[in-house]
């Protein structure tokens, strides 16, 4: 099997896991909209109004609670940011697949060099990177890929080792080392409007054109440098068939193409959600509050 078929059947391997992944969690995504649902507001009595003799005691105690409430003092953009990232961090497609990168505010305030360390490690210990790890190596011991690594418990684990360690060594240098050097935000910035084919071109072009810690977009050099930089890395741990400059290019552009496939699953997915699950009409609606304000509806879209 040649590096490129490699490559080639790990990658339909990941979409059909992918697939296995929709399908198992599908029933998920109806209950955790209705929990996320706030509850009907209840009904109150009017309190009857105190004595008259309290009326100098609630005077005295509002006077207290107002003269120690003080506004609280305006954040920095340092902290706004991170509030946004915090929010970031609990994004997962199904509760399962982790989407820490996305954010859907366009005019997103930029990452410190700390945050993006902070997001790269955050996306790289996760539970759902090792497990897609595992099915890898799976895949590829089944196939005999690199065989090289020989068969058995031990090839097994050199193939998790090598899986895990491209999936690390791509997020380090592409979403935190040279998007900290050269000024890059390693987010995916959703669209999430327009039609169809401006969004694909769009999402497909940010593997090469991303925004910048400025609010400016120009070429994305740290993920296409980063996928090139961690294929090199990964000849010091293939078996020596698959190592060379050849093979490192060929890694280096299939993970730059599987990217591009990434970002339209990412773009598109919150629409897929809504026409398949019916996350907004299968939604129980709660009741309007009695004073007449408005309850956004979950899922609009933007």
């Amino acid at each position: 099997m040649t590096a490129v078929e490699t490559q080639a059947s790990r990658f339909v391997f990941r979409i059909l896991i992918l697939a296995l992944t929709v399908a198992a969690a599908g029933g998920m995504a109806r209950a955790q909209v209705v929990a996320d649902l706030p509850d009907a507001p209840q009904s109150q009595t009017q309190p009857q109004s105190a004595p008259a003799s309290s009326s100098s005691q609630q005077s005295s105690s509002s006077q207290q609670s107002s003269s120690s409430s003080q506004q609280p003092a305006a954040k920095t953009k340092e902290q706004q940011s991170e509030d946004e990232l915090k929010k970031e961090e609990k994004q997962r497609i199904l509760g399962v697949v982790p989407n820490f990168n996305t954010t859907d505010n366009q005019n997103a305030l930029p990452l410190t060099p700390k945050q993006k360390f902070h997001l790269f490690f955050k996306s790289s210990v996760d539970p759902f990177v090792f497990a897609a790890a595992g099915l890898d190596a799976g895949e590829e011991q089944a196939t005999n890929a690199f065989p090289g690594y020989g068969q058995g418990l031990e090839g097994y684990a050199k193939r998790f080792g090598a899986s895990y360690a491209d999936t690390f060594d791509g997020n380090l240098w592409g979403n935190a080392i040279l998007p900290s050097l050269w000024h890059e935000d390693p987010r995916y910035f959703r669209k999430g409007t327009g039609t169809f084919w401006h969004r694909a071109l769009y999402s497909a072009s940010t593997n090469v054109w991303s925004k910048r810690d400025n609010g400016t977009w120009g070429p994305n050099y740290a993920n296409v440098a980063g996928n090139f930089i961690a294929g090199g890395i990964s000849n010091a741990y293939y078996p020596s068939t698959d190592r060379g400059f050849s093979l490192t290019v060929e890694r280096a552009l299939t993970v730059t193409a599987e990217g591009a496939i990434g970002s339209e699953f990412v773009e598109f997915w919150p629409d897929v959600a809504k026409h398949v699950f019916h996350q907004n009409q299968d939604a129980p609606k709660p009741d309007a509050p009695a004073s007449g304000t408005g309850i956004s509806n979950l899922g609009s879209p933007q």
